[in-house]
């Protein structure tokens, strides 16, 4: 506890945060962090930041702080589209990843970029910050004006090129490689490929790694075995439809996401065929239903909410602190074997 003679070194009907730090040891900033829970400040020196405001009995202007710093408490989280190619499960992982962080101390936003045409409104005024999932090059506008705007941001999922953001992305190639090359190793050479959605970068990264995985291994690129998805069951389901009915079907069939795989499976079943024992299937993603689907499905693990997670923590540093940089942060995916795909025996 502070002594009486401590107490009176300020006056308590002018109490600034600037007098909290001078006596609690710390800059201004660290004050103003912690009072406002900042997850960058430890426990212990929010505690006793906390403790001498209280006896200083210091009450925050919060109608002048936003006057001055022209506030709105408010985040946006900007998808490329919320109507197609982004599956629901994709969108619940971003949004419980990204709240986990901004819990109450912010309103979050969530928008479609498509569904902008013009960006006029998208200022500082309106939001304190801006969270980016980014899905395809159509979004390069949208960035450059907010970068232009001087809005704290940052960019997931695609690896961008503007300077002063921070770019958080998946490694969605090697990821798809690992994939393949583990059916490879299986006995599988006859692999059918069924794209996510076109112009999507993921889409792109995957079919990378897929073909990269194929040449690796001195295996054709058959381009009949190559089929166009959307993200979402039915194309999985109309693609894998196509590959069957080939004249030499596929032994294997890797979909660039969980939910064309479902699909996928489902057309396999419908033709009098099962997984695996006379196809195998594999997704990506490893959203939560995929351990849990008969036989489990055999995928790439992309930690989407924990990017979103950290994206929310760069972001509220950036606001917090200030300060513009540039920061790429690969983030490794993982193979997770299960039942849908067996090794290939040759008839």
């Amino acid at each position: 506890m502070m002594g009486a003679a401590t107490n009176r070194e300020v006056n308590r009907l002018s109490v600034t945060i600037k007098d909290i730090a001078r006596l609690a040891g710390v800059s201004h900033t660290t004050v103003s962090r912690a009072l406002n829970d900042s997850p960058l400040i430890n426990d212990e020196t929010k505690q006793k930041i906390k403790q001498i405001a209280e006896e200083l009995g210091y009450t925050p202007n919060y109608n002048a702080k936003s006057l001055v710093l022209q506030k709105s408490h408010h985040i946006g989280l900007f998808f490329t589209t919320l109507d197609t190619g982004t599956s629901a499960q994709f969108f619940y992982d971003v949004v419980r990843g990204v709240q986990s962080v901004i819990r109450d101390r912010y309103q979050v936003s969530v928008k479609g970029i498509d569904t902008y045409e013009s960006f006029e409104n998208v200022n500082r005024k309106a939001f304190d910050g801006i969270i980016v999932m980014s899905q395809s090059a159509q979004d390069n506008d949208f960035i450059r004006w907010v970068a232009e705007k001087e809005i704290p941001y940052v960019v997931l999922n695609r690896r961008i090129q503007e300077e002063h953001a921070v770019n958080i992305v998946p490694d969605d190639r090697q990821g798809a490689f690992s994939l393949v090359d583990f059916m490879i190793r299986q006995g599988h050479r006859r692999i059918g490929f069924i794209e996510g959605k076109a112009r999507f970068q993921s889409a792109e990264e995957r079919k990378a790694g897929y073909m990269e995985a194929m040449r690796t291994h001195a295996l054709e690129l058959d381009p009949m075995l190559i089929r166009q998805g959307s993200y979402d069951m039915e194309s999985g389901y109309q693609a894998m439809k196509q590959l069957l009915e080939l004249p030499s079907i596929p032994s294997a069939v890797f979909c660039s996401n969980d939910e064309m795989a479902v699909g996928a499976v489902k057309a396999v079943s419908e033709s009098g065929r099962k997984v695996p024992d006379d196809i195998s299937v594999a997704g990506f993603d490893d959203h939560s239903f995929s351990a849990f689907l008969s036989p489990s499905l055999t995928t790439v693990r992309r930690p989407i909410e924990k990017i979103a997670k950290d994206g929310a923590g760069k972001l509220v540093e950036a606001m917090e602190s200030g300060e513009r940089r540039s920061e790429f942060i690969p983030v490794a995916t993982q193979l997770m074997v299960r039942e849908s795909v067996k090794p290939f025996v040759p008839n």
